[in-house]
């Protein structure tokens, strides 16, 4: 319900505003147009914002202003776009935002992927991921789309097996039938947390989101301890609410972080294959 002051604000302008109304008219057209023009982007810091300052001046040519908004944590991004405070994200895979879209009662779409950053497990004390010794301790994030993706690292290297049927991207801790080693793995830590982790040598192992390794120098490929394959289902995409996902200024942005001339920077930037383009 409108409270008193908004109607005694709306009543007190009324006249002025229908007095101007055909000016008023022609700035807010102006406004229009000018939004329609800027994109602002809300992403992590690396790889994502990295790409998206690439992107920059090939979206300037195209008659577009990209802005990057950095947060650097996993919810945040999901609530501004959906709130309307933002046009698009980007540092989240499909499993992570199929699993928030359900948890938060939210219908972000994803309009297409972007690369891939295959997360990596490293070690202060283990050379290799099978030199990790019975009852091993593993901290990984608090993100529960990616329980699977954490074993799977495991399964990989044949440590572990899951439940006959059970889709590696759904795996739970609970779906875990084989584990000689009694490995544990302890999902309790924010998943921007488990860099301090890995420094403070807690543990035996962490596994860390590329995005937050690649942010604290460390290389996914030349200083972990085991590295998921270039098949990975977790390719990182941008995410918009539904109704802009067919609008021209989310479509040349898309256009753009797909085209050539983005995905040769991602290989030439990342040269070790800590990010590469997603098919």
């Amino acid at each position: 319900m409108m409270n008193l002051k908004k109607i005694f604000s709306v009543g007190l302008v009324g006249l002025a505003a229908f007095g101007l109304a055909a000016c008023g008219g022609g700035a807010k057209n102006k406004d229009a147009a000018s939004d329609d023009k800027k994109i602002l982007v809300v992403a992590s810091p690396a790889p994502h914002a990295e790409i998206l300052e690439a992107a920059k001046p090939i979206l300037k040519k195209e008659g577009y202003d990209l802005e990057v908004k950095i947060v650097n944590d996993y919810v945040t991004p999901n609530k501004l776009v959906f709130d309307g405070d933002a046009d698009a994200n980007f540092f989240q895979h499909t499993p992570y935002l199929d699993k928030f879209n359900k948890e938060n009662n939210e219908n972000l779409v994803s309009v297409g992927n972007v690369h891939i950053e295959p997360m990596a497990l490293y070690s202060k004390k283990y050379k290799s991921i099978k030199d990790l010794p019975n009852d091993a301790v593993v901290y990984a994030s608090t993100n529960p789309a990616e329980v699977g993706r954490f074993i799977d690292l495991f399964v990989k290297n044949g440590l572990m097996k899951i439940k006959d049927g059970v889709d590696p991207v759904d795996a739970q801790l609970k779906d875990i039938v084989e584990n000689p080693k009694n490995i544990q793995i302890k999902t309790e830590i924010a998943p921007e947390l488990l860099v301090q982790t890995y420094n403070n040598d807690e543990g035996d192992a962490v596994i860390i989101n590329s995005n937050f390794a690649i942010d604290a120098k460390l290389s996914p490929v030349k200083d972990s301890i085991a590295l998921e394959d270039s098949e990975s289902p977790y390719a990182n995409l941008i995410a918009v609410r539904p109704a802009d996902k067919d609008s021209e200024k989310i479509k040349a942005l898309i256009k753009v972080l797909q085209g050539d001339e983005i995905q040769k920077f991602i290989k030439d930037k990342y040269k070790d294959g800590s990010v590469i383009p997603a098919k």
